[in-house]
C-alpha cells in the first residue's frame, strides 16, 4: 500500500428533512437544519482513511466554524490534511442538502473556499508515493488537471469521478487511469476512450469496464436506505482504497458495494462510512 491523494472539496452541507421534495413554488415544512461535514473530496478521504487507508487531502476551507469543523471530521478520520489550507476573510464552501422519506436527495452547492483552490496549492511533493489519486469536479477544472498530472508524473493510479457532471477536456481523460460516473453520466459522455471505468446503478449496483475484458456487472448489498448522501463518495473511497492495496478493478468495486450500502444505512456523508470492523460486521448480518 502506498498511500491515497485526494484532491478537491471540503463543504459544509446544510441537511433537511422532509417527506417529500417540494414542487416549483412550493413551501414544505422540514426537520431541524443539520450542519454536517461534506464535500465530495472529503467524503472521500474520509472513506478511505476511517477503513484503514494511508491518506492525504489538499484543498481549501475558510477561516470560519464550518473550516473548522471539516478539518477536525477529515482528521478524525486519520487523514493527512496538512494540504488543506485557511483562507482568511472567505466562507467555506457548503451543500444545500433536502433529503425525502425515501432517503433520496437533491444538492445545490456554493463554492467558497473551494473556488480558490489554485494549481499553486499542488506542491509536487504532495503526490510523492501516491498509489491512487483522487478528483472529481467540485474544483476548478485547472485545478483537476494539474492534479492528474502531477499524479500520473508521480506513478500514481488516477481515479477521475466526473462529478458534478460537465464538459470537460480530453487532455483529463487521456490522464485518467479508472473512469468513474454514473449510468447517466456515462450516457450522457458517451465514448469516452477510458479503458477501465466503473459504471454506478444506485440501488441496482455496478458494471465494470476492464479494458478488454469485457462488462461485469456487480450486485448492490440490498439495504432499507436511510439516507444516500455521500454514498456515492463512500463508493470512490472504497474502490481508491483496494486499487491502493493491489485489488483488480473488479476486485476492488465488489469491496465498495458494500461500503456504499452501509452509508446508505445511516444519515449524513462523513458520519455514515464504517471503519473495517464496522463493515465487516454490516456485511455478517
Amino acid at each position: 500500500m502506498s498511500g491515497i491523494v485526494v484532491v478537491g472539496s471540503l463543504n459544509a452541507d446544510l441537511v433537511v428533512r422532509t417527506e417529500r421534495f417540494p414542487k416549483p413554488g412550493e413551501t414544505l415544512q422540514g426537520s431541524d437544519l443539520a450542519i454536517l461535514p461534506g464535500g465530495k473530496s472529503a467524503n472521500q478521504a474520509v472513506a478511505a482513511g476511517r477503513l484503514g487507508g494511508a491518506v492525504r487531502m489538499i484543498g481549501a476551507v475558510g477561516d470560519d466554524g464550518n473550516g473548522t469543523l471539516l478539518r477536525e471530521s477529515v482528521a478524525s478520520a486519520h487523514v493527512d490534511t496538512t494540504h488543506v489550507a485557511v483562507r482568511q476573510g472567505v466562507a467555506t464552501g457548503t451543500a444545500v442538502i433536502t433529503v425525502d422519506a425515501a432517503g433520496e436527495n437533491t444538492i445545490v452547492i456554493s463554492g467558497g473556499a473551494n473556488a480558490t483552490l489554485t494549481p499553486e496549492d499542488l506542491p509536487a511533493s504532495a503526490f510523492d508515493g501516491a498509489g491512487v489519486l483522487g478528483l472529481c469536479l467540485e474544483v476548478s477544472i485547472d485545478v483537476v488537471l494539474a492534479a492528474a498530472r502531477a499524479g500520473r508524473a508521480a506513478g500514481a493510479t488516477v481515479l477521475t469521478n466526473l462529478s458534478p457532471f460537465g464538459a470537460v477536456p480530453q487532455e483529463l481523460l487521456d490522464l485518467t487511469d479508472v473512469l468513474l460516473v454514473n449510468e447517466h453520466e456515462a450516457a450522457e459522455l458517451g465514448d469516452h476512450g477510458v479503458a477501465r471505468s466503473i459504471v454506478t446503478r444506485g440501488g441496482a449496483g455496478c458494471t465494470v469496464h476492464d479494458g478488454d475484458a469485457g462488462p461485469v456487472d456487480v450486485d448492490a448489498v440490498r439495504v432499507e436506505p436511510v439516507d444516500t448522501t455521500g454514498c456515492g463518495d463512500a463508493f470512490m473511497g472504497a474502490v481508491a482504497l483496494r486499487l491502493d492495496a493491489g485489488d483488480s478493478l473488479l476486485e476492488a468495486a465488489r469491496f465498495a458495494v458494500g461500503v456504499g450500502a452501509y452509508a446508505a444505512t445511516k444519515p449524513g456523508a462523513q458520519a455514515s462510512y464504517p471503519t473495517a470492523p464496522e463493515l465487516e460486521s454490516f456485511l455478517r448480518a
